[in-house]
C-alpha cells in the first residue's frame, strides 16, 4: 500500500515536533515538516495527500500558500492551523477552500489525527467507486453485456456505436424481456458520460399522481407528508442518463410537463417555484407500438417526435436463432460463477429442445431457463429433461426470478412438500435428497 504522504507546514519548531510525531504514530502515514511557505511550494512534487498549514508564516500567509495550492490542486485537503481564534478570518479561509480550520490548543493533534483519518477514509471510498465504475463499465461493454452474432444483432450493435458518440436521444422498443435496459446500459456505460449517474425508472411501476414528484422531486410541504425536500430522477441523472422505461405508461396530462422539460432543459421541483437546469440524457424504452398509441390518442404526438431520436427495434429472441444457444451457454457461465459451481455443458438433445421453442418471455425467459436447469441437472450436463418451459402454476413460476442457489433449492424442496402434503419421505425420494436436509431446513424456518 502506498503511504499516506502528509505536509506539516509550521515554523515552530516545537509545534511542529509535536505534530509530527503524533501523525507519525500511523506507519502508513509518511509525515513531512516544512517551515516556509515557499519550501512547501517548492516540494509539491512529492505530491501530498493532506497538508497542514500555519496560518502565520515568516515568508508566506497562510492564505496566500493555499491560494497559490488550489490553482493546481484544487481537490488537495488543506487544514490552516492558526495561533488566534478569529471567527472572520476562519470564514474568509473555508469560503477560499480550506478543508478546515483549528486554533492552536492542546486538542490539536487530535484534531489534525482525526481529520487526516476522515481524508483517508474518504480517498479510499473514492477509490472503491471508481473501481466499481470501472468494473460496472467493463460489465456493460459490448462483448460482455450483449451476447449474440445473428444478423439482427449485429445491426444493433451499429446502432448503439452511433448512439454512443453523440447525447441524441435514443428510443427502444421490444417486446418485453428483450434487453432494452441492457441496452440502455450499453449506451451510458460506453458514452463520454459513463462515469456519471445512469439512472432509470419504470414508469409503469409508479402510479400516475406520483410520477411528477419522483421525476422532477419536491419541496418540503409541498403536500401532506412532505416532510422535507426530495431530489427527482431528472436531478439525480445530472450529467449522465435518465432511462425512462415503459414511457408509453405515461398519463397523457404528464406528457404534457415532460415535453416542456425537454424542450426547455429545466425542471420546477413540486412545490417550489425555482427554475433547475437539467443536463441529462434521455433514453426511453417501452414494448407498445407508440404510432399506434399516437393514432388512438393515448400518446402525444409531438413528445413522440420528440422522444424518437435514434430508434433502436430489438428483435425477439424467436427472430434470433442462431443466438438462442450462444446466450444459453454464456447463461451457464455465469450461473456457475455467480454461485461458485463448477458448468455443465448442454447435450445434443438438450440443445434441440431449446432451438425449437418460442421464447414469449424473450432472452429473460431463457436465462431463468437454463437457471433451473443448472439446478435440476446432477451431473455436469444439462439434458432435455432439465430444460422446462412450463409456465403454469408449478415449480417453474420462479422461471423469471433471479435469485441465489440455495433460494432455488428451498422453492423446489417446498414445491414437492406442498404437492406431497408434507410428507418429508416423498419429498426427499422424489428429489433424491436426505430426509435430514428437509427437517433441518424445516427447524431452521428456511421452507
Amino acid at each position: 500500500m502506498n503511504p499516506f504522504k502528509i505536509f506539516v507546514v509550521e515554523d515552530d519548531t516545537f509545534y511542529g515536533q509535536l505534530l509530527l510525531r503524533h501523525l507519525s504514530l500511523n506507519p502508513e502515514n509518511e509525515v513531512h515538516l516544512i517551515k516556509t511557505g515557499k519550501e512547501c511550494l517548492e516540494k509539491m512534487h512529492i505530491k501530498p495527500d493532506f497538508i497542514s498549514l500555519d496560518y502565520g508564516l515568516p515568508d508566506i500567509s497562510g492564505l496566500e500558500v493555499m491560494k497559490k495550492l488550489k490553482v493546481d490542486y484544487p481537490d488537495l485537503p488543506i487544514v490552516i492551523v492558526s495561533g488566534q481564534e478569529d471567527v472572520a478570518t476562519a470564514v474568509d479561509l473555508l469560503k477560499a477552500g480550506a478543508y478546515d480550520y483549528f486554533v492552536k490548543t492542546v486538542d490539536t493533534k487530535d484534531r489534525l489525527w482525526n481529520a487526516v483519518n476522515k481524508v483517508r477514509k474518504h480517498i479510499e471510498l473514492r477509490g472503491e467507486l471508481d473501481e466499481l465504475k470501472k468494473e460496472v463499465s467493463n460489465k456493460y461493454a459490448f462483448e460482455n453485456s450483449i451476447v449474440g452474432s445473428s444478423e439482427v444483432i449485429k445491426e444493433i450493435f451499429n446502432l448503439i456505436q452511433k448512439a454512443i458518440k453523440t447525447n441524441i436521444t435514443v428510443s427502444i422498443s421490444g417486446e418485453t424481456g428483450t434487453g432494452k435496459e441492457l441496452v440502455a446500459k450499453a449506451i451510458h456505460y460506453n458514452s463520454n458520460r459513463a462515469r456519471k449517474p445512469f439512472v432509470a425508472i419504470n414508469v409503469s411501476a409508479v402510479p400516475h399522481e406520483l410520477i411528477e414528484s419522483e421525476l422532477f422531486g419536491y419541496e418540503k410541504g409541498a403536500f401532506t407528508g412532505a416532510y422535507g425536500r426530495k431530489i427527482g430522477k431528472f436531478e439525480q441523472a445530472n450529467g449522465g442518463t435518465l432511462f425512462l422505461d415503459e414511457i408509453g405508461e405515461m398519463d397523457i396530462n404528464m406528457q404534457v410537463k415532460l415535453l416542456r422539460v425537454l424542450q426547455e432543459k429545466e425542471i420546477t421541483r413540486v412545490g417550489g417555484n425555482k427554475n433547475i437546469n437539467v443536463t441529462a440524457r434521455i433514453i426511453v424504452a417501452t414494448h407498445h407500438n407508440l404510432p399506434t398509441e399516437v393514432k388512438e390518442g393515448r400518446f402525444r404526438e409531438d413528445l413522440y417526435y420528440r422522444l424518437l431520436g435514434l430508434p433502436v427495434e430489438l428483435p425477439p429472441l424467436r427472430m434470433r436463432n442462431n443466438d438462442i444457444l450462444l446466450l444459453a451457454r454464456h447463461f451457464i457461465k455465469t450461473f456457475a460463477k455467480e454461485n461458485k459451481i463448477k458448468t455443465k455443458e448442454l447435450t445434443k438433445t438438450a440443445c434441440n429442445k431449446l432451438m425449437k421453442y418460442p421464447y414469449p418471455g424473450n432472452v429473460r425467459e431463457l436465462r431463468a431457463i437454463i437457471e433451473l436447469a443448472m439446478v435440476m441437472s446432477d451431473g455436469k450436463y444439462i439434458d432435455k429433461e432439465h430444460v422446462i418451459f412450463k409456465t403454469s402454476d408449478d415449480i417453474s413460476q420462479f422461471l423469471l426470478e433471479e435469485t441465489t442457489l440455495a433460494d432455488y433449492n428451498r422453492k423446489i424442496i417446498r414445491y414437492y412438500l406442498a404437492k406431497f402434503n408434507g410428507n418429508v419421505v416423498q419429498t426427499a425420494q422424489q428429489l433424491d435428497i436426505g430426509k435430514s436436509t428437509i427437517y433441518r431446513l424445516l427447524k431452521n424456518n428456511e421452507i
